[in-house]
């Protein structure tokens, strides 16, 4: 039995404006690197201690780990970055106030690019165009790394980790659309090989 924790990054400066971010490098507001302290709070009263740690290339990713180690005591371990994990791209709507866009195209349309499975936004990504690049990174790296370590940490986006929970979860192309992955708060996964056995949730 082996442990996977993943995290969403805290809440980033673009999403305290309600802007849709994407692969747009935006920081962690002072809102999300308290949420990515609290998370890493979490799980140290859980006693875990991280093994080998992951990422994307996305500073408010990177940070959200940074943190959540070194509330851990581990602030020099390495976190190895794929593009992979990045977020989804939003293509057109890349900056864009999600308000203001649900005015402009219609609430119902800006809610099925946001939350379909196969649908994206223009010139952008579907959860199953993001799923397509995180699910094989995710099972080349990461669930290999569940045989030879203890702990595995993620710390990524709402729609990769989505991505990788639909598939442990084993939820079907509508289920996922309901799915939210909160921010800075450690979903810790028991795996048995490449199968979740059970599911936690530290908020």
């Amino acid at each position: 039995m082996s442990t996977l924790i993943l995290v969403r990054h805290g809440q980033s400066d673009w999403n305290a404006k309600n802007l849709f971010t994407g692969w747009v490098d935006v920081p962690l507001s002072e809102k999300g690197r308290e949420e990515a302290r609290q998370g890493g709070k979490r799980l140290a009263a859980e006693g875990l201690r991280v093994d080998k740690a992951f990422t994307s290339t996305l500073i408010r990713a990177i940070e959200t780990g940074e943190i959540v180690l070194a509330e851990l005591g581990q602030p020099d371990l390495p976190q190895e970055q794929a593009w992979e994990l990045n977020e989804r791209f939003y293509g057109a709507l890349t900056g864009r106030d999600k308000a203001q866009t649900a005015e402009e195209f219609g609430e119902e349309q800006v809610h099925i690019w946001r939350r379909s499975y196969d649908v994206p936004p223009p010139g952008g990504e579907s959860l199953k165009d993001t799923s397509n690049r995180t699910l094989p990174y995710f099972r080349e790296r990461i669930l290999p790394a569940l045989d030879e370590h203890d702990v595995i940490l993620v710390s990524a986006h709402g729609n990769s980790l989505r991505s990788i929970a639909k598939d442990l979860d084993e939820l079907d192309d509508e289920a996922v659309t309901r799915l939210e992955i909160p921010t800075g708060v450690p979903i810790v996964y028991t795996m048995d090989g490449p199968k979740a056995v059970s599911k936690r949730i530290l908020d």
